[in-house]
């Protein structure tokens, strides 16, 4: 490894808590000029109120960088294990969130 490798490096810490991960079915993304906002929901059946698990703010350009990883990701997991089947589902209840939000 160059020392330009080495300068470019960064050190990730990744605790226990974060590393056991939180179960999220459901996730709302909100934007405004400067920011994307992903809240990761916990939605239980029968449970009429979800909960936020965790919430991610990024820039539009990690957004975009964001979008272009997950999709390589999908692709490879797809060659793996095959193509992701897909329903046309959608949550059945009134979502509460305010300005331009989508689903996923």
């Amino acid at each position: 490894m160059t020392g330009a490798e080495q300068q470019n490096q960064i050190n990730i810490e990744l605790t226990e808590e974060i590393a056991e991960g939180e179960y999220a079915n459901l996730a709302m993304i909100a934007h405004s000029h400067s920011e994307f906002v992903i809240d990761f929901i916990r939605l239980m059946p029968g449970i009429p109120k979800a909960k936020v698990k965790s919430r991610v703010v990024i820039t539009p350009e990690h957004a975009k960088r964001f979008l272009a990883a997950l999709e390589e990701n999908i692709q490879k997991y797809e060659q793996s294990f095959g193509v992701i089947k897909q329903t046309q589902e959608a949550p059945s209840f009134p979502l509460n969130f305010g300005g331009t939000v989508g689903e996923a």
